[in-house]
């Protein structure tokens, strides 16, 4: 299933001016890709033009809590759950994406334990990989 704008706010428990995804697919599983088109005006922007890395970071993690908000709706419940990043390891930036590129990310829920998920995230421009993390989300 495709979600676009209300639809993936829906998903998030985020609001403007911090919502770093602008569409989600998923089929039901612990996979989705996301994308976000790096707009002017985005908060993580820097003066040159780039998106910091700190906004690559809060894409993955937005991404995977419109993965949760996804499987939480499949569970019909009415409200997206929120997530609190507890870690943050192996995080590469591999160039930053420049304002008027559209980033493909794809996110995995590796493991659950809990209200822990060990999620992975990675960011592509086109066919190059720019950014990649794993996270530790603890789901409230």
């Amino acid at each position: 299933m495709i979600y676009k704008g209300d639809d993936v706010k829906r998903l998030i428990p985020q609001r403007n001016p911090f919502i770093m995804v602008d569409t989600l697919e998923a089929d039901g599983g612990n996979t989705a890709v996301t994308t976000l088109a790096v707009r002017h005006g985005n908060y993580f922007l820097l003066p040159d033009g780039t998106l910091a890395e700190t906004g690559l970071i809060e894409h993955i993690a937005q991404s995977c809590s419109a993965l949760a908000g996804c499987q939480a709706l499949a569970r019909e419940v009415s409200d997206p759950p929120v997530g609190i990043i507890g870690e943050v390891k192996h995080f590469t930036c591999h160039r930053r994406p420049l304002s008027g590129e559209c980033l493909k990310t794809t996110v995995t829920f590796d493991m659950n334990f809990g209200n822990v998920t060990i999620a992975t995230g990675q960011c592509r421009l086109g066919d190059e990989l720019i950014a990649e993390a794993n996270l530790k989300i603890f789901i409230q």
